[in-house]
């Protein structure tokens, strides 16, 4: 009986010790989800390069498909501050037509430091420039115009230089940029940031 227990706590502590093992291996294979140099990246002097998406879609029964995506520029002016330009760029294709939306605008981007940890920050951020569209005038909306907007979001470090971002905002325009047919509001998008460091 002696025998059968101590074979039993033998199979017991090898079982447990392989698992260990594995679980240990899966996660060293894991792909790698977060990088704990958020400070590093946002420092005077670095660079930021990257786009947004948003307001991606296709509507099947009216065959509406709408494309926005901005590309974007800065640099680091001071710890945790950015200036730079974002290049707006949107289309929708229709039944009977498309349009095409453009737009450049400067912005300003601030890192809080509150809240902040080593995989992540938050931002506020503003931006203010022009914007046009090739639609024809309708309903009072014009073909260019000024943009302005603010925004807040999350950037999340998953590499030493890679940020996913969610930005939540409200912009301004008559432009029929961004928004869509010319009018203020909210729009959400996720973007892909780079953040290089600078020549120091």
């Amino acid at each position: 009986m002696k025998k059968v227990s101590l074979l039993i706590a033998f199979i017991t502590f090898l079982s447990f010790s392989a698992r260990a093992q594995v679980t240990e291996e899966i996660q060293d294979r894991a792909p790698q989800t977060s990088a704990p140099v958020a400070y590093d990246a946002i420092q005077e002097g670095n660079w930021i390069i990257g786009a947004t998406l948003g307001n991606v879609g296709f509507n099947f029964k009216s065959d509406f498909f709408s494309l926005n995506i901005n590309p974007r520029a800065g640099y680091f002016i001071s710890d945790n501050a950015a200036i730079g330009t974002e290049v707006q760029l949107g289309l929708d294709i229709y039944d009977g037509g498309e349009t095409f939306r453009y737009g450049l605008t400067p912005f300003i981007r601030y890192y809080f430091p509150e809240g902040a940890s080593a995989t992540g920050r938050w931002f506020g951020e503003g931006v203010v420039g022009i914007g046009g569209s090739s639609e024809e005038d309708s309903e009072g909306d014009s073909v260019f115009s000024g943009v302005w907007g603010l925004r807040a979001g999350y950037a999340h470090f998953i590499a030493q230089h890679v940020a996913l971002e969610a930005i939540l905002g409200y912009t301004r325009t008559s432009a029929d940029i961004s928004v869509g047919n010319g009018e203020s509001g909210l729009n959400l998008a996720l973007g892909l940031q780079i953040y290089l460091p600078g020549g120091r």
